[in-house]
């Protein structure tokens, strides 16, 4: 009796350990994706027409200029969305974008949150963390989350020229 209790147990604990294989390893693996979305944001910046003045100097693109699909792997897993600016080919300095989400976008994970960037924060040539999303017990994932994009800094002071300049959002681990 005593040796099929031995075997029996043995039998438990190896499938115990091949679970807990299974999950660390799954999580190991699980990726965590970004799809972006939208078109180029052209702005449209008024002639000056009178001596002394100067442009508004803060324009803003239409709120979902961007739109973000994101996921993060099951299990606690945990995404940090982040941003930067590369110029394209040239950038002036003196020219801030800014970027914010504007809304949640849509998910069906019922304990899945989406926190923080709903405010504009000023976009860098490092990367910046924009927002977290974050999964309890599913993959967590967010469709269409809406990206506004601000423009400051229009001078005339800042040379005549065609700025551009491209975002490129990101993301990895916490």
């Amino acid at each position: 009796m005593k040796v099929y209790y031995f075997t029996l147990s043995r039998k438990y604990l190896f499938k115990i350990s091949f679970t807990f294989f299974l999950i660390f390893f799954s999580i190991l693996k699980a990726q965590r994706t970004l799809n972006v979305a939208g078109g180029n944001w052209a702005v449209a910046i008024p002639s000056i027409t009178e001596a002394g003045s100067n442009y508004a100097g803060t324009y803003e693109s239409i709120d979902n200029q961007v739109s973000l699909t994101a996921s993060v792997p099951a299990l606690l897993g945990t995404g940090k969305v982040s941003v930067h600016y590369e110029p394209n080919p040239t950038w002036n300095s003196n020219l801030i974008l800014s970027v914010k989400r504007t809304g949640d976008g849509t998910t069906v994970c019922v304990l899945c949150t989406i926190t923080g960037g709903t405010a504009y924060q000023a976009v860098t040539l490092t990367e910046l963390e924009l927002f977290r999303i974050t999964a309890v017990l599913a993959l967590g994932s967010y469709s269409n989350i809406p990206i506004k994009i601000q423009l400051t800094g229009v001078s005339v002071t800042i040379p005549a020229a065609t700025y551009n300049s491209k975002l490129v959002f990101t993301i990895g681990p916490p």
